[in-house]
């Protein structure tokens, strides 16, 4: 083929799953393209062209530096063909991320890499488009720039098609006479090997699962493993040595198998989970190991040494008894008054566990609603500072530990904690227990001011109700419930019988988790239902009404309908008030 349409073709630069590419030259302009043609099969099918019509719009729509730019689509010679930027070197070659990645000392350039190309999908999926079939080939070179291309395709052409399409090839790639095939026919198998590990489980069962944005959060997982390793991540795979930076932590979340459990934003997840410390190094698994086992061989050996360090009893001289000269004094009554002494109290030093936080970055937020109870009107807009909040509620494990420190279930101006009859915790004599399964399951019956100890005793402090509204709307004006302007069952914990153990639903775009649903979560503030039309005249970091009766809470809970998961609804009951539905979640001040 040498003409198609306007276009001269120059040369093919490739083929896999998604089509033929080409490098062409417009004929009047005498600019160069690439020409990608669509896979004909595919374009010959009846749905074809009204999924085609509906996907390409968005994805030609995408205006970013790391997103190769769509330039036309066209129709010649009964072929389809998408028209983008050459991302070509001097020699008309493209270059790869994995051809890129052979050059020598890209070790402080690895992380840079993965940041631009996180930047582009967070880009693409805040547009509505995820790319659906990210790996090594895809991701080009510019220079230094990456540039992702194939967005959307595998939408456009259809997932069950792009996962047969490299089954299929995948299956060429091992006929008999492998061992004698050509380089090029190698290179493909390694390219379709590397295309089948880098789909999500969820874009493996051919069953009609809805396939997300969530897949590309897997894809990267398994990138990041590969820019730091050189292999594909298979079973249990080994983790990453010699990295200051905790990789394995983020991996490990982009790699669940659950597309709930992924992160959603891949550059917030990168920050909050590089920077967390955990044993991860074979090392210091080994030394702690060589230490056990020392301490083993010196326990069997005990035995013959304490024969060797048996006592030897010593003579002595039995000295003769000393007899009391007035026995009858130990009859006689003390009549003075003995001085208070005070019974000692053990000062328990216990770590709190402390939860990973998220900021939230400074500016004006749209809170309460038209529609909504009375109490949520005006709809205004705040300006706040920025501030930092807790990813989930407190678990049981954690407060726990608090009860352990205060030693009681009362604080010192005897308000109540919590009261352990609502609670998954149980007092045995002095030993709190956690019921088993419930670990990990936020903390219930809960009072205000337990919860408002337990911050300060962290270090924190709970949320402003402005503070929590502004971070379960993710900071979009028209977000109705923290996951958007819908919700349901399968993104939060209401309607229910029972908690569930905290980030078990998707996180919000501030990945947050549990914010709508599971527990109601107090806030700091005082409540009063028309306080929205002073909080209006006033609208700088409002920290609600100066007293009340009722304190704040937020969010719904487990038992909720689900008009009450909107991030404008506000609950409200006595400070001192216990509810099996009640917990809660810390907020920090972020310094610039």
């Amino acid at each position: 083929m040498e003409v198609l349409g306007d276009y001269t073709i120059l040369k093919e630069l490739g083929n896999g799953a998604f089509g033929t590419v080409y490098l062409a030259e417009h004929r009047f302009i005498k600019k160069v393209f690439v020409l990608k043609i669509l896979p004909e099969d595919v374009t010959h099918e009846s749905g074809f062209i009204r999924r085609f019509s509906q996907a390409i719009a968005k994805i030609a729509a995408l205006d970013h530096p790391n997103i190769v730019k769509i330039h036309n689509v066209s129709f010649a010679d009964d072929k389809y063909f998408i028209v983008t930027d050459p991302i070509i070197d001097s020699y008309q070659d493209t270059i790869s991320l994995e051809k890129y990645l052979e050059r020598p000392n890209l070790e402080d350039r690895k992380e840079k890499i993965l940041r631009e190309i996180a930047g582009a999908l967070d880009f693409a999926h805040e547009k509505g488009v995820f790319h659906g079939g990210l790996k090594l080939s895809n991701i080009l070179m510019n220079g230094d720039q990456i540039i992702l291309t194939d967005f959307g395709m595998s939408r456009l052409i259809g997932e069950g098609y792009s996962f047969l399409k490299i089954c299929t090839e995948l299956s060429k790639a091992f006929l008999p006479q492998i061992q004698m095939a050509s380089e090029k026919l190698v290179r493909q198998a390694r390219d379709f090997i590397h295309s089948f590990a880098f789909l999500a489980p969820e874009q493996k069962l051919l069953d009609g699962t809805v396939v997300d944005e969530r897949s590309d959060t897997y894809a990267f997982g398994i990138l990041s493993y590969f820019l730091f390793t050189g292999k594909i991540p298979e079973g249990h795979y080994a983790p990453i040595s010699n990295s200051a930076k905790n990789w394995d932590l983020f991996i490990e979340r982009c790699l669940q198998p659950s597309p709930h459990a992924r992160p959603q934003q891949l550059l917030l997840a990168m920050n909050t989970s590089l920077n967390v410390k955990t044993l991860t190094h074979l090392s210091d698994i080994e030394e702690v190991v060589e230490n056990t086992q020392q301490m083993a061989f010196e326990f069997q050996a005990m035995p013959e040494k304490m024969a060797q360090l048996k006592p030897m009893i010593l003579p002595r001289e039995i000295a003769r008894p000393e007899y009391e000269t007035d026995p009858g004094a130990i009859f006689q009554r003390d009549l003075l008054v003995s001085p208070y002494t005070p019974i000692a109290t053990e000062i328990k030093e216990i770590e709190p566990l402390l939860t990973a936080m998220s900021v939230i970055p400074g500016g004006h937020y749209t809170r309460g609603s038209t529609e909504g109870a009375r109490d949520e009107i005006p709809r205004h807009v705040v300006q706040l500072s920025s501030f930092a909040l807790d990813i989930h509620p407190v678990t049981n494990e954690q407060f726990v530990r608090f009860l352990e420190v205060m030693g009681g279930e009362k604080d010192q101006n005897n308000n109540d904690i919590i009261r352990l009859k609502d609670a998954r915790i149980k007092r045995n004599g002095n030993k709190l227990t956690i019921e088993a399964g419930y670990a990990k399951h936020p903390v219930i019956g809960v009072t205000w001011y337990g919860a408002s100890a337990y911050a300060k005793w962290v270090g924190k402090r709970l949320p402003s109700e402005a503070e929590w509204e502004a971070a379960a709307s993710s900071g979009k004006e028209n977000n109705v419930f923290p996951t958007g302007t819908d919700i349901d069952r399968t993104q939060a914990n209401y309607f229910s019988t029972d908690t569930t153990p905290v980030m078990s639903y998707p996180a919000n775009r501030f990945e947050l988790y549990d914010m709508a649903g599971n527990v109601y979560e107090w806030c700091q503030d005082w409540y009063a239902y028309n306080y929205y039309d002073a909080s209006s005249l006033e609208p700088e970091n409002p920290k609600g009404p100066q007293q009340g009766v009722y304190r704040c809470l937020r969010g719904g809970c487990w038992k909720s309908l689900r008009e009450d998961l909107r991030c404008s609804h506000r609950h409200r009951n006595n400070p001192g008030a216990v509810n099996s539905t009640y917990g809660f979640r810390c907020a920090a001040d972020v310094t610039s």
